[in-house]
């Protein structure tokens, strides 16, 4: 069946379809990979994104997964086009996970499956998936230490390695690259549970190899011509919905001019100024005034900046249409080298990803006055054993890794969500019963943080308590912001909590402790011991981690306060369309 070609504009019933076939290709794969992986934190944390992209690399559909996956992915895609070119076949797979080629951080691995027309032999599309892989080798289990100064020490570094050529598995490619290269630098193991991780990404190969068939099978149906008409179609129309966004928010602000800075916990600025092109629909966001690469891991990639940004768009648009391209058409963005979005070659980056974006996110809503501040970060828990012992030699071992919900921000017309995954992560949380099972870990308590969202006209919504006992000695590390700056409320709500993680420390006698008081003799009591927000630890038999995740920030003064509200916003009336898709959307980040 081919649908016929209307010169006059896209058929709006044949628009519809066609978003819905494309995000149903990607739906497919993810479906597919959940059913293949064995990985808890693919299998069970769903930490994972499918997509399709056109034949010149830009999103096209995708289902409702990762967001920072999702608008970082086009950079990969394109820069493997760059690289390869003309000498991709079929059944070639491309692997990447390279900040600087279109990447997060290290951990999520981009499997890449360019799709070739069957008459033509050219590339008609591109289906890509992205995983978090537990553990990839670095300095510590887990592969997302707190303590990283380096790329070099978060694990493997893999820039482009066709995992699959013409249709044959290169397995000992994937040796190299996971294994033996991290393991040379010093202090660093190589992926210390490479079973696990050549399982999942096989899965990926094989979700993208559905993506294949499915998109084929489209193209069968109407034709390869109007097929990639209405690909087209389905980003300009996300383009156009951007402009009428960005001339309705000026119009509500009586500006078109928009500021807002925001500090991570170290004092680094996030700065953002956007200037709005009403006659054109479109807007410069200007980042300049943002500090300088920061010694740590919270330096974000320019992708992962592009990301943010294109998820805010997408959330404040009164229209249910596919994440794609053409949210960024009218953007102009404006990264300064140098700084904590735009760092070096080598510069850490694991906490750029999933804290620094979440602060990225803040800022830009922050700057539409859409809502009030989320918790700002994903408070990332790793464990694990393994690696290398003290001659140097590659232990085998296993990672753990999972984040953890907070509060979302209240808006001018709703309430803040407690405890959940907000904005950029989009996951689960893996399950206390399948946790105990397969870790050596008892969950004391996993419950809402009652009272830490912030107080308002709308509250903030609250975070949760995770309180983790380690049966067996193992290496903790805990990856967090909001530690010390508190998510913020809008027209005069209150802040959110601050998080908090304290290390519950049995008293030993290897640790200098006495066994007893002996003025009562009874047992010593355990030591709370505030480990702020980014440490590892090496924690005993017994020990336990409380990890008190950030509320979120209030919308309005509390109704027994009067309002008071900053002479500069007094105009402002929620410049995000009030009742849309921002309400629902930016406030507890799904699609």
């Amino acid at each position: 069946m081919v649908a016929p070609t209307n010169s006059k504009g896209p058929d709006p019933i044949l628009l519809t379809l066609f978003a819905n076939r494309f995000m149903s290709v990607a739906e497919a794969m993810g479906r597919s990979l959940q059913q293949t992986a064995i990985s808890t934190n693919i299998k069970e944390r769903l930490d994972f994104s499918c997509a399709l992209f056109a034949p010149d690399g830009d999103l096209v559909a995708n289902a409702p997964f990762i967001p920072i996956h999702l608008g970082s992915m086009s950079f990969a895609v394109k820069y493997q086009m760059k690289l390869h070119g003309k000498d991709l076949k079929p059944g070639d797979v491309l692997m990447t996970n390279s900040p600087h080629a279109g990447g997060s951080h290290l951990p999520d691995i981009t499997i890449i499956s360019p799709v070739f027309d069957d008459n033509s032999k050219e590339i008609i599309f591109f289906t890509a998936s992205r995983g978090h892989h537990a553990d990839i080798g670095g300095i510590l289990p887990g592969s997302m230490p707190p303590t990283s100064t380096s790329i070099f020490e978060e694990g493997a570094h893999i820039v482009s390695f066709k995992i699959v050529r013409e249709g044959m598995f290169d397995r000992d490619g994937l040796i190299r690259y996971m294994i033996d290269e991290p393991s040379q630098y010093p202090g660093s193991s190589g992926c210390r549970n490479i079973r696990d991780v050549e399982s999942d990404l096989k899965a990926q190969i094989a979700a993208n190899h559905k993506g294949i068939q499915l998109i084929k099978a489209i193209v069968e149906d109407y034709g390869l011509e109007t097929v990639q008409e209405y690909m087209y179609h389905i980003r300009s129309n996300a383009e156009n919905s951007v402009r009428n966004l960005l001339r309705d928010v000026a119009k509500r602000a009586g500006t078109n001019v928009l500021e807002s800075v925001d500090y991570l916990d170290d004092g680094s600025p996030i700065q953002l100024r956007v200037e709005i092109n009403e006659k054109e629909g479109s807007a410069y966001f200007d980042f300049s005034g943002t500090g300088c690469e920061v010694r740590g891991n919270l330096n974000s990639p320019i992708s992962v900046v592009h990301s943010a940004v294109i998820y805010c768009m997408r959330a404040m648009l009164d229209m249910d249409i596919p994440l794609n391209a053409g949210c960024l058409v009218p953007l102009t963005i404006n990264i300064p080298e140098g700084s904590l979005l735009s760092p070096s070659l080598t510069a850490a980056v694991c906490g750029g990803n999933v804290l620094t974006s979440q602060r990225i996110v803040d800022v830009v809503l922050k700057a539409f006055h859409a809502c009030a501040a989320s918790q700002g970060c994903t408070n990332n828990l790793t464990f694990g054993a393994g690696g290398k012992d003290k001659d140097g030699n590659n232990i085998s071992g296993w990672g753990y890794y999972e984040t953890i919900a907070g509060g979302s921000g209240a808006g001018p017309s709703w309430h803040g969500t407690s405890g959940v995954h907000t904005h950029i992560t989009n996951t689960r949380i893996g399950d206390v019963e399948i946790l105990e099972r397969r870790y050596p870990v008892m969950i004391h308590k996993f419950g809402l943080r009652a009272g830490s969202g912030g107080k308002g006209e709308f509250n903030g919504g609250d975070g949760v308590v995770r309180d983790i006992e380690f049966t067996e000695p193992l290496q903790v590390s805990i990856l967090s912001e909001r530690r010390t700056r508190q998510p913020y409320g809008l027209e005069g709500g209150e802040p959110g909590a601050l998080g908090r993680n304290t290390w519950v420390k049995q008293a030993r006698k290897q640790d200098g402790d006495l066994s007893e008081d002996h003025s009562n003799k009874e047992p010593l009591k355990p030591r709370n011991i505030n480990i702020g927000g980014k440490a590892t630890v090496w924690m005993g038999k017994g020990d336990r981690l409380v990890i008190e995740t950030p509320g979120a920030g209030a919308w309005g003064a509390p109704p027994d306060v009067e309002k008071e509200r900053d002479p500069g916003h007094s105009h402002v009336k929620a410049w995000a369309a009030r009742g849309s898709l921002a309400e629902r959307e930016a406030a507890q980040a799904g699609f």
